[in-house]
């Protein structure tokens, strides 16, 4: 792999895993359209390990503060969010470990990642055009809530669909306004993000790190952090339908090229 390569696929991760555009369907969709040989389960678990760092380092004093209510104050809000968030990762982390084998080859075609991409972008836009209806936006998470929640990042091991976007979506169907969904769908993939990362690490030796491996995962660490901070301040003032058109417009141009090809 060459470091711009490397660079590329970092960004890639940064931004998909982040915004609700689904790395997983770009990390897929590279190789396949510039014709590249995939780059190996090994490089996307560096890149995964960059971004679970850029997400705990923008979010160290929520994750303290939860760690330390959860602890010692468990029936306050911030408590009960802390216990919540681990029991919303139980879904998404067995669906995982039961569709990881589907997940590396069957959930890669890139016709199904495509329809995945214009599909859940829908579902985005039109959770997010009821939301705006609603007047009064809940602030406070409830374990059934969060238990819906994580039921939805399950589905994220499907490529395309995306795990920030369809998080966020059902947070928006059931009343929470964008910035309170985005935040808990951030914390919320910390875990899952680490479990999956853990599984995997031994498939990294040291003989894997070089300087486009290095490249890859700078990109990706600080590119995370910058793509979780434009997030949450574009939300303030904008809707998601940037992301939503974004999403179309590849998915449309991955049908065309799949048709075109032939496979």
């Amino acid at each position: 792999m060459t470091i711009l390569t490397a660079i590329i696929l970092g960004l890639i991760q940064a931004l998909g895993e982040f915004l609700p555009i689904s790395s997983s369907a770009h990390l897929a969709l590279f190789p396949y359209v510039v014709g590249e040989v995939y780059q190996g389960i090994t490089f996307d678990v560096a890149l995964h390990l960059a971004t679970l760092i850029a997400v705990i380092a923008y979010f160290w004093r929520d994750l303290f503060n939860l760690a330390r209510a959860g602890l010692t104050r468990p029936k306050t809000d911030d408590g009960r969010l802390f216990w919540y968030i681990g029991i919303a990762t139980v879904p998404a982390a067995v669906f995982g470990y039961f569709a990881r084998h589907a997940a590396e080859e069957a959930f890669r075609s890139p016709l199904l990642i495509a329809l995945m991409l214009v599909i859940f972008a829908g579902v985005l836009m039109f959770a997010d055009k009821y939301n705006a209806r609603r007047a009064e936006k809940k602030q406070v998470f409830t374990l059934a809530a969060m238990l819906l929640i994580g039921m939805a990042q399950a589905l994220a091991v499907m490529p395309g669909v995306s795990r920030s976007g369809i998080t966020i979506s059902m947070a928006l169907l059931l009343g929470y306004g964008r910035a309170a969904g985005a935040r808990v769908s951030f914390l919320l993939s910390i875990p899952i993000i680490a479990g999956a990362a853990v599984l995997k690490l031994r498939h990294i030796t040291l003989a894997d790190i070089d300087t486009a491996f290095a490249a890859g995962f700078l990109t990706a660490l600080v590119g995370g952090w910058l793509a979780i901070k434009f997030l949450m301040k574009y939300i303030q003032t904008h809707n998601f339908n940037i992301f939503v058109y974004y999403r179309w417009a590849l998915g449309a141009a991955i049908i065309a090229l799949y048709l075109l090809r032939g496979a």
